[in-house]
């Protein structure tokens, strides 16, 4: 991962003596053998909690595309802090994952679906950071698909466990009732919501706006549980407007986002580019896909960054934007996902999206 600090005076300026010794873990009289490999244990530790919440350096892409009325496409690849921990699951989990460690949880319990990218990530973020980690999954008819399925075999290869349950059950997740049943079964745990998003992961999102982003008119992003658009919509500066595109069908969410945000009201959500539903998709948008890496060379993943970046482009075709404008589209990551769509399109015998390849 790429760091936005100097790796050798870090290293110069923080000797293990000096780490352990200011972390209050270092011993002032001599120690056993036996100790000194605790202490070994304890500062690996630490450094892959250092590393786990370290700010990463991001990347923001011209889109070489001549778009009309003097239109600018910009992309922070936020897809690229980390290969597992990509986009905004790094800037979710970074706090979350620091408050399970400073309050000595030894283990994380959360919530996904089938191919879902939150699960993918918690698992490869808690095999880093020492927690061990517990997906309770939507359909328990997947418990002997775990073979089959990309997300999870990834998932299960980081030390993740599953809890399956029913479509019904998976409903009452938020329930105390819910979640006193999981600390029965598994004993204390740390608690991480569907999709990541709590007062820690918002505080993670925004931190994704810098000071190099301010000349930018308007910020898009896609949106699933909302915490995402709420940090940026928080950081955005007051020139800015924040435009938001839904994978999920429904109006809810306007009034989840607005739990987490400081009063603005320069954003919207703009629902038309969902093509259906989470995850539907159709060959021209699959074609849309495949041009757009063919004409950039940027990976979209069809569930959320990519119908973010359609839609754009079909606002920009209708002159939605004023002449001149520049956007920036923050890219959240999700290419996991690539891999379960081109295994339910092949199995359809349809056009897959044809960069697969270029994630591996």
């Amino acid at each position: 991962m790429a760091l936005n600090y100097d790796c050798q005076s870090f290293t110069k300026k923080l000797s293990v003596a000096y780490f352990l010794k200011k972390k209050g873990i270092f011993p002032l009289a001599p120690i056993e053998k036996t100790q000194g490999k605790q202490l070994a244990r304890n500062f690996a530790q630490e450094i892959r909690r250092v590393s786990m919440i370290a700010i990463p350096v991001i990347e923001t892409q011209k889109v070489p595309i001549s778009y009309p009325h003097g239109i600018t496409l910009y992309i922070k690849r936020e897809d690229k802090t980390h290969v597992h921990i990509s986009g905004n699951k790094y800037r979710k989990l970074k706090y979350n994952l620091l408050e399970a460690s400073q309050k000595g949880y030894k283990q994380l319990i959360t919530f996904g679906g089938a191919y879902s990218n939150h699960i993918a990530a918690t698992a490869y973020a808690g095999k880093v950071a020492g927690i061990e980690t517990i997906g309770v999954i939507r359909g328990d008819e997947l418990a002997s698909a775990v073979p089959h399925n990309p997300t999870l075999s990834f998932a299960k290869e980081c030390g993740m466990r599953f809890h399956f349950v029913s479509r019904e059950r998976f409903r009452l997740k938020h329930t105390e009732a819910f979640k006193e049943e999981l600390a029965n079964l598994f004993g204390p745990y740390y608690y991480v919501p569907e999709g990541g998003t709590n007062a820690l992961a918002i505080k993670g999102t925004e931190e994704i706006l810098t000071p190099e982003d301010t000349d930018y008119d308007f910020i898009t992003t896609a949106v699933g549980t909302g915490g995402t658009i709420a940090g940026l919509i928080n950081s955005a500066l007051p020139h800015q407007k924040v435009l938001g595109f839904p994978a999920l069908c429904g109006k809810f969410l306007e009034e989840e986002i607005k739990k987490w945000i400081h009063g603005s009201d320069h954003w919207q959500l703009i629902h038309d580019y969902n093509l259906g539903g989470y995850a539907k998709v159709n060959e021209p948008f699959i074609r849309f896909l495949n041009d757009f890496f063919r004409q950039t060379r940027i990976p979209l993943d069809p569930v959320y960054t990519g119908k973010m970046i359609y839609g754009v482009t079909c606002l920009i075709e209708k002159g939605f934007f004023p002449e001149n404008s520049k956007i920036l589209a923050i890219h959240t990551g999700g290419l996991q996902g690539i891999y379960g769509m081109n295994q339910q399109l092949s199995r359809k015998k349809k056009q897959t999206l044809d960069y697969e390849q270029e994630i591996s």
